[in-house]
């Protein structure tokens, strides 16, 4: 604004400064004024100012227009009183006239303090009260703008390419149950948050249970019906809330029974068809099985190898990659092919993190090892006599960048 408050409250205090010319009053050449500054805190740029100012000597009064210009806090302008006596110096309100060097002028300006803090506190109530009752009509009053939303005209309007992710994200949880993984594989696609920051737990729980995706606003844990427009359905919702509502260790169990086709495409018979998974249930026991297709379609006669028990050929299969995994000639040919795409790597690098992919294998889920075998392995040969696996160099070269990159920021966490 041209002219403000504070214009005309300077021109008030520089006039009575002119009328005390004959006492030796004359105005600083700088200016104290902190605007848009609450006055129930000292945390103010002009005012720090005016302190040292006053510490070095170059001021003998301070004068202001009201009393709560200065402070609207009784223990904040009870340690500012004190400076200002430390200092021998001064303290003037013009529309306020006392003098704080007698006791009755130090209790006049007590009781202005109260009521300045009255004010205030007053002040602040209506404000929370108009926020609560703003709430309560469903209205946005502010803060972090989730992901899949922006603001217009103080309302959430949704953001179409954020909202894809948002839904992404609540479609795939209840197939994944666990965050822990969820995340690991967003981060592996290359998912991140509205600032470009690396996706984990954390933040998947705390965008999970927000309930504005279902069209509600929250305020101090009671929902209300909200202006916005809703990118979750209610049904998905609770699909997800039921279950993380769920104990964590069973949850983690469940899914680790959750064991996917580890081999699927993978996996190729003598004959050079492919072989599929399949299964069966006898006395309420689950077998899993890799079948080959030939045999399905064509009878089994056209293969040698009809069908294997899926839990041994993966135990085998998943046994020779990480013994694969520990030898010099493919931690040098991954070196190789990682310094292609960044030659800060170091040999010793690719080996540490391939170590650490063999230690931590059994702790991950069943999705989150699939996933792994299908980065790494091209294509598994079975016959009669054995198996021969052949890995995929830049299988391998992405998960050491993987890995680097969350050894990355487990320390910068």
């Amino acid at each position: 604004m041209e002219f403000n408050a504070l214009d005309a409250q300077r021109e008030a205090c520089e006039a009575y400064v002119a009328s005390q010319r004959a006492e030796g009053w004359v105005p600083v050449p700088d200016r104290y004024d902190d605007g848009g500054i609450s006055g129930g805190t000292l945390e103010r740029p002009a005012l720090k100012r005016l302190l040292k100012d006053i510490e070095f000597g170059l001021v003998d009064v301070v004068v202001v227009y009201k009393i709560d210009r200065l402070s609207r806090s009784l223990t904040d302008f009870s340690k500012l009183v004190e400076i200002f006596e430390a200092n021998d110096v001064t303290f003037v309100s013009i529309t306020q006239s006392f003098n704080t060097t007698t006791s009755m002028g130090r209790l006049t300006l007590n009781i202005l303090l109260s009521f300045a803090q009255f004010e205030r506190e007053a002040i602040g109530e209506r404000i929370r009260d108009k926020f609560a009752a703003s709430r309560r009509k469903g209205m946005w009053m502010g803060g972090n703008v989730p992901l899949g939303y922006r603001v217009e005209s103080r309302k959430l309007i949704i953001q179409e390419d954020e909202a894809a992710t948002v839904r992404m994200i609540f479609d795939r949880f209840p197939s994944v149950g666990s965050a822990t993984t969820l995340a690991r594989t967003l981060n592996a696609e290359g998912v991140t948050s509205r600032g470009g920051r690396p996706i984990d737990k954390g933040y998947l729980y705390k965008l999970l249970s927000n309930r504005v995706y279902i069209g509600e606003a929250v305020h101090k844990g009671t929902s209300y019906p909200g202006e916005h427009q809703a990118i979750i359905s209610l049904d998905l919702w609770n699909k997800v809330r039921s279950i993380i509502a769920e104990d964590p260790r069973k949850r983690a169990g469940h899914c680790r029974r959750q064991t996917p086709a580890l081999l699927r495409g993978l996996i190729f018979a003598p004959n050079g068809y492919a072989m599929t998974p399949a299964h069966t249930r006898k006395k309420g026991r689950l077998y899993r099985y890799y079948v080959t297709t030939s045999v399905q379609k064509l009878g089994p006669e056209t293969c040698s190898v009809k069908r294997l028990p899926a839990a041994e050929i993966e135990a085998v299969v998943i046994d020779q990659v990480r013994k694969m995994l520990r030898q010099p000639e493919i931690i040098v040919k991954t070196w190789a092919a990682a310094r292609v795409e960044d030659d800060a790597v170091t040999e010793g690098e690719v080996r540490d993190r391939l170590v650490e992919f063999d230690v931590l294998w059994d702790e991950l889920f069943p999705t989150e090892q699939a996933r792994i075998i299908q980065l790494l392995v091209e294509r598994i040969e079975v016959d009669v006599d054995g198996i021969s696996i052949r890995l995929r160099t830049e299988g391998m070269t992405s998960l050491v960048a993987e890995m680097r990159a969350q050894a990355t920021l487990g320390r910068a966490a």
